[in-house]
């Protein structure tokens, strides 16, 4: 077996080999994962040639699998930490939320990992925010590379925000239309530093974000809930949110 390099590429293939029916492509990427080792030729018992992961293709998938896992767990604790504190400003919010948002004369669909409005019955007072999560910075530098996605954001919420995880950048990498926060800690004891503060701007919610929200159910507030709930009655909830919030 020979060691080459196995990069992302690779392991797409070496997945889409495993869930199809192995017929060879017999291109660049097909000839190192036969000669990693990864896959082998074999006779489909009807004189042709096909594809089979090996073992060792095997053992990289399933590693793949547990990186890709731990990836979205460490994502999803810091999405979960942010919801939580929205929540605590006595904001409602949603995560897995899809958008259709207008940017350049187009619409453009984002999901934005956390989205939140303030708790009003005044339109003006909405102040929608959105958080982008990064966890790792493969992540953000692929969101870097795409403006229109962080465009998208600009177009639907008052103030936008990256989260990073410690360690995966900089405040002064990040486009200063955007906020900057860092998340430290873990699970419940998990922290956030301001590194920049979001730029505020009027928002006006488009009807079509009105009806993606109606249509997606909130968060539950959890412990939060007896406060959010004197809030929806509590005229004071009308009021603009202070600063930071």
């Amino acid at each position: 077996m020979t060691e080459l390099p196995i990069g992302v590429h690779h392991r797409r293939r070496l997945r889409a080999i495993w869930r199809s029916a192995g017929w060879p492509s017999q291109d660049a990427v097909e000839i190192e994962l036969l000669a990693a080792g990864l896959v082998e030729r074999v006779g489909d018992g009807a004189g042709r040639e096909i594809l089979r992961v090996t073992e060792s293709g095997i053992a990289l998938l399933a590693q793949t699998l547990q990186r890709n896992r731990a990836t979205l767990d460490a994502h999803q604790q810091v999405v979960d930490a942010v919801a939580r504190e929205m929540a605590r400003a006595g904001r409602i919010v949603w995560t897995e939320l899809s958008l259709r948002a207008p940017v350049d004369d187009a619409w453009s669909m984002v999901r934005p990992d956390v989205f939140s409005v303030r708790h009003t019955t005044v339109e003006a007072y909405l102040e929608p925010i959105a958080h982008e999560v990064k966890v790792r910075r493969a992540d953000l530098l692929g969101d870097l590379r795409r403006p229109s996605k962080g465009g998208a954001y600009l177009a639907l919420a008052s103030q936008c925000w990256y989260v990073l995880r410690e360690g995966i950048g900089e405040a002064d990498e990040i486009p200063e239309l955007y906020g900057v926060l860092l998340a430290r800690g873990e699970t419940d004891a998990m922290r956030f530093e301001i590194l920049r503060a979001a730029p505020k701007r009027a928002m006006r919610l488009p009807f079509a974000a009105w009806m993606a929200l109606a249509r997606t159910a909130a968060r539950a507030a959890g412990d939060d809930d007896d406060d959010q709930q004197r809030a929806l009655g509590d005229p004071s909830a009308d009021r603009p949110a202070a600063p930071g919030q």
